[in-house]
């Protein structure tokens, strides 16, 4: 997408790359996907330096567990446990003992999009309720 969307990007874009918090982080058996946010965490960074000469800002999100089905999926996958079970084992593993909703997560990316960041580029916006530190 960076490679064909970038040149076409008018002067004083936005780029925001939605990883996870797994970019920022890493645990046991999750090496691929860790390899591959990781390494847009590189790629943005790269972009961002790139793109620095034309005002174009290129940052990345890194979102915890939200509250949506494809996290409920993945939680019942990963656990094995009930649903409700599942949800509560991964609130577990955030210091803020909760899922996002997905509206927080919708307002970080509105924060990175607009001017109230303008002097933002190459930074990781973690909004995991603190699962990173």
């Amino acid at each position: 997408m960076l490679k064909h969307g970038l040149p076409r990007l008018r002067d004083g874009g936005s780029v925001i790359i939605n990883s996870s918090v797994v970019g920022l982080t890493s645990d046991a058996g999750i090496s691929g996907y860790a390899t591959a946010k990781h390494a847009q965490v590189g790629l943005m960074r790269t972009a961002a330096k790139e793109a620095a000469s034309r005002g174009i800002r290129v940052n990345s999100l890194h979102p915890g567990p939200t509250d949506t089905e494809f996290q409920r999926e993945i939680e019942v996958s990963a656990t094995g446990a009930p649903p409700d079970v599942a949800a509560r084992l991964f609130e577990a593993r955030i210091p803020l003992s909760r899922h996002a909703c997905a509206e927080e997560i919708a307002q970080c990316v509105l924060f990175l999009a607009c001017a109230d960041s303008s002097f933002m580029t190459g930074a990781t916006l973690a909004v995991d309720g603190g699962m990173h530190i």
